[in-house]
């Protein structure tokens, strides 16, 4: 009897050890759940706040953007409302200056205090604005924070599409940008000529005045098709005469200057991409000109952008910036006109030393003060004579950059000027060769 009961005991402790371990467990087990959930929660209502946090500055950027917008339409009814008079701006505007931007905030901080440096005192005959792609707020705030300029905002109304695959989408956006932004100032505003900055340019003390000066050329001479800043060979050691300008089949682009009836022309077959290259082929060129100057009068300082500092160091860094105040206004600029431009720059060319276009740069070097010229025949002689000096050896269909009826000019350590000269250059120039 007493075994049974000492049995019934250790049989009744085991199953109370049984159950308490798995009491234990169990409590175990809740325990490790109510943990995991509690972390859960809080991660949860971590991801929230900051879900919460990200959606209220969110709200407050698009807030700032509608009250900076609606600031913005107060301040052009305005302007509205004073030009409402008149259809047109008044008659002694020279032309618009539109610097084009996108999301360079401090590219275009630069180009507009360098800018507005040389615009107070011409502000009424150059009206400034700043035409803006996209939405990027620190861009537009950079635009607004400048009293004097006009701000204009573009967007695409879709996503551009290209044309070939693996092609840069910024360009395509780039001419959409200037499509827009040209309409609105020719045909909105009714500006009868433009010069086109973008954000990475800074301009020269004599900018507005040698615009001013050969506006009225642009306007009268039929075989122009822009008036041009910008000299491609344009690094110092190729340059010398700050009053010297040229006449060239190849557009400069880099502050340039077109009239309304150009662009009445262009603008039905404005192209989806690559727009500066467009104005440069002989279709659309159509056998014109444009005028440059020796020495540029813009300088351009985008290493970042959408070409990705694409000849930057060779050829951008090391241009010279005029630094002198030249009185274009006073000056007699009829020479630059077709026809005498075309004798007295072919007299100069015809002067010139020839010398063998296989040792051109030894001989220029031994040739003391003496103007010189060398020929090319092709593609392959113009760069071998390019790389010898180091200008540009680029061309653009049949046109290398800079030169004129085949002619590419620049100056050599002085005044001594350097000519690459085309087998049927003076002949296209109207001089007989000797």
């Amino acid at each position: 009897m007493a075994k049974r009961s000492t049995w019934a005991l250790r049989i009744l402790f085991l199953v109370a050890a049984i159950v308490f371990v798995a009491v234990q467990m169990k409590l175990f087990a809740v325990q490790s759940d109510s943990a995991n959930r509690a972390a859960a929660a809080v991660d949860s209502e971590n991801d929230c706040q900051s879900k919460m946090q990200s959606l209220v500055d969110k709200l407050m950027t698009q807030q700032g953007t509608l009250t900076s917008l609606e600031e913005e339409k107060k301040r052009l009814e305005g302007k509205e409302q004073m030009t409402r008079m008149s259809d047109k701006p008044p008659e002694d505007v020279v032309a618009a200056v539109v610097i084009m931007t996108y999301n360079r905030p401090d590219y275009l901080d630069r180009a507009l205090k360098s800018v507005l440096k040389y615009h107070k005192a011409v502000a009424d005959r150059f009206p400034l604005f700043v035409s803006q792609d996209g939405a990027d707020w620190t861009v537009m705030s950079k635009a607004r924070s400048f009293s004097q300029v006009n701000y204009m905002q573009h967007f695409d109304e879709g996503p551009p599409r290209t044309a070939k695959p693996g092609e840069i989408i910024a360009y395509y956006k780039i001419a959409s940008h200037y499509r827009w932004a040209l309409t609105q100032l020719f045909n909105k505003r009714k500006f009868k000529r433009v010069i086109i900055l973008e954000d990475d340019m800074e301009i020269a003390p004599d900018f507005f005045k040698y615009f001013e000066a050969t506006s009225h050329l642009l306007d009268n001479d039929r075989t122009l098709l822009a008036v041009s800043a910008w000299n491609d060979n344009g690094q110092t050691q190729f340059v010398h005469d700050s009053e010297v300008l040229y006449r060239s089949d190849f557009f400069p682009g880099l502050g340039w200057m077109l009239t309304k009836a150009v662009w009445d022309e262009l603008a039905p077959h404005w192209c989806h991409t690559y727009w500066d290259d467009w104005l440069r082929l002989n279709s659309t060129r159509k056998g014109r000109h444009f005028i440059r100057p020796e020495i540029c009068r813009t300088y351009n300082y985008g290493e970042q952008g959408s070409s990705f500092g694409q000849f930057y160091k060779q050829y951008l860094e090391p241009i010279k910036l005029n630094d002198i105040l030249v009185d274009w206004v006073s000056k007699d600029l009829s020479f630059l006109r077709e026809e005498q431009f075309d004798r007295e720059f072919g007299g100069l060319v015809a002067k010139a030393k020839l010398v063998n276009a296989m040792e051109a740069l030894q001989q220029v070097k031994s040739t003391e003060s003496e103007d010189v010229r060398m020929e090319y025949h092709t593609h392959l002689d113009f760069g071998h004579l390019a790389r010898q000096f180091g200008v540009f050896q680029e061309w653009k269909d049949g046109i290398p950059r800079t030169s004129y009826k085949g002619v590419v000019v620049f100056r050599w350590k002085g005044p001594k000027r350097v000519f690459f000269v085309r087998d049927d250059s003076l002949q296209l120039l109207g001089i007989n060769a000797k």
